[in-house]
């Protein structure tokens, strides 16, 4: 069949055409999600680059939209790709675990083996004495990667399980220590106010 008979074809207009648009959203949507989050870390070179390939797709979809105002399927495959897109984009951040995390933890038991544990690991910690409601507590500070967290909450609640633990976002940090991390990363992935590096304080 010639290209020209199935681009006016019924099968192109109610079906290859929404799908175009439904898989352009969601790459776009995607994109968008993620360059949120490296906006979010300061991350200043893959934030414009996919500001640029997010808006090229999303011209590419609304044009579509455009040449079909009266087919209803390509709004409702833009729709469901602006929605399957933010569902993708979270999925994929999640993956890609981008930053880095502190993580707070207090525990009222005595937290040696934990402390141990992920100092052997390679963790920078800083632990400090604390009092707590019902009496004393030690509370341990680290900064971690984002894909790190599950390993480490396993150690904590194989070691402390009735500890209390928080975790935030870091937009920056400095002078850390990270498991297999170099010289040249701790100089540049730490806490700029804890020194993690300085065991023994």
């Amino acid at each position: 069949m010639p290209l020209s008979d199935v681009m006016n074809s019924e099968l192109y207009t109610w079906v290859i055409i929404p799908l175009l648009i439904f898989f352009a959203r969601v790459v776009d949507v995607s994109f968008g999600t993620i360059r949120i989050v490296y906006i979010s870390r300061g991350k200043k070179t893959m934030a414009p680059l996919l500001a640029f390939l997010e808006i090229i797709v999303w011209l590419l979809a609304i044009g579509q939209i455009f040449k079909n105002l009266n087919n209803v399927a390509c709004y409702l495959a833009y729709a469901a790709g602006f929605a399957t897109g933010n569902f993708v984009g979270i999925w994929l951040e999640n993956k890609l675990a981008i930053g880095t995390q502190v993580l707070r933890i207090i525990t009222s038991k005595d937290a040696t083996n934990l402390i141990q544990n992920l100092r052997e690991e390679g963790y920078g910690l800083t632990t400090v004495q604390g009092e707590g409601q019902s009496g004393p507590v030690k509370i341990i500070f680290t900064i971690i990667k984002r894909r790190d967290y599950s390993h480490v909450v396993e150690l904590i609640q194989k070691h402390n399980p009735k500890a209390f633990y928080s975790l935030e976002d870091v937009r920056l940090a400095k002078e850390g220590i990270f498991p297999g991390s170099t010289m040249r990363e701790r100089k540049s992935n730490g806490f700029p106010w804890i020194r993690m590096d300085r065991k023994g304080k």
